[in-house]
């Protein structure tokens, strides 16, 4: 059964932060340019929260705020669920689904160490089972 940490020793541990003073803007063209869906709005290692493109939508867009001058402190999530490196990724794909969200911050000891998305559970159950194929193609072509 796959990790959080298999998936980070994959994808790195890099975790793209801003502080809570950055705008809504800075944080839009961090994602755009880094290709990403959420910003960990953090300081230091310490998570205050997350900010995700549907924030920008719901909070932002539809409220008619200003994205250049209003702060990540004002829009970002702030009731978070967390999962440790430790967790499996069934636990946290029934986590997403259950509470409907995409991006989960792990957390170890030292603070924030990754954030593990639904893509990230996706593109892990897809190599999965391509392999589980791949066994059962070469038991099959095995018995002729």
């Amino acid at each position: 059964m796959a990790t959080v940490r298999d998936v980070l020793a994959g994808k790195g541990r890099e975790t793209v932060t801003l502080p809570r003073t950055a705008t809504v803007l800075e944080a839009a063209r961090v994602m755009d340019a880094r290709g990403i869906g959420c910003i960990v709005v953090a300081e230091g290692r310490t998570l205050e929260g997350i900010f995700t493109e549907r924030d920008v939508l719901r909070r932002v867009v539809a409220a008619g705020r200003d994205p250049a001058t209003t702060p990540l402190g004002d829009v970002m999530t702030t009731r978070l669920m967390t999962c440790t490196s430790a967790a499996s990724l069934d636990e946290c794909a029934n986590v997403m689904s259950e509470r409907g969200f995409r991006h989960l911050p792990v957390l170890d000891e030292q603070g924030l160490c990754g954030v593990v998305s639904s893509r990230d559970v996706l593109a892990s159950r897809v190599a999965e089972q391509q392999t589980t194929i791949e066994h059962l193609n070469s038991y099959v072509f095995d018995l002729r």
